[in-house]
């Protein structure tokens, strides 16, 4: 049997940033999709396949400790949503709010999106969501201020880059594995890209 392709669902009809809060409030706890508004329009991503999670959390281990070491501002997972200036609601799979930022931005409310612009926005691709990540998503973050956006892609085992100048985002820079990079947002991190990406699992034991 024919595999089948990762798919994403887009609405139809269009929400203001409150009718998707409230929206997605009524969609109850046992509801593992992903939702975001993007130009006025809810877009459903179901959970990602493997190895996405284990990027996400290889990612996780070597921006947290040192972002919140050295008391360089907030981080958040793809749980955290963000309602961004533009009326689109999104969740990166990782971000980063310098402590200038957050300090700038309206008091954080629980329960409720947060209302700042994230300096560092990362997206971890999959077939279902490339042209997404790459396009649509990549102007909203442009749009609204993000200074650095990631993309991280496990099949191609690559890290691109997006660095704003001015009111834009420039070309992006490419690192492979086994290359180092050194972010112009999070000063003073310096990683291999291979570290976030996640190897074939480990071998079984027999029996």
């Amino acid at each position: 049997m024919a595999s089948l392709p990762e798919l994403r669902f887009e609405s139809t009809g269009k929400l203001t940033q409150d009718e998707f809060a409230a929206w997605v409030a009524s969609r109850g706890g046992n509801d593992v999709n992903r939702y975001e508004l993007v130009h006025g329009h809810v877009v459903m991503t179901p959970p990602a396949g493997y190895p996405h999670g284990s990027v996400a959390v290889a990612l996780a281990l070597i921006l947290g400790p040192f972002i919140r070491d050295l008391g360089l501002g907030e981080c958040f997972d793809s749980s955290q949503g963000f309602d961004l200036p533009s009326g689109d609601t999104v969740a990166p799979d990782f971000s980063f709010v310098s402590a200038v930022r957050w300090q700038q931005g309206p008091p954080p409310e629980p329960g409720r999106f947060l209302r700042v612009v994230p300096d560092l926005a990362v997206e971890i691709l999959s077939p279902s969501s490339v042209a997404y990540d790459r396009g649509k998503k990549k102007n909203v973050y442009e749009k609204n201020g993000v200074r650095e956006y990631w993309t991280i892609d496990p099949v191609a085992r690559r890290l691109v880059v997006f660095l704003r100048e001015g009111d834009r985002f420039a070309a992006g820079l490419r690192f492979a594995e086994g290359e180092r990079f050194s972010s112009r947002v999070v000063r003073g991190i310096d990683f291999d890209v291979g570290s976030v990406l996640r190897r074939p699992p480990l071998a079984r034991p027999a029996g």
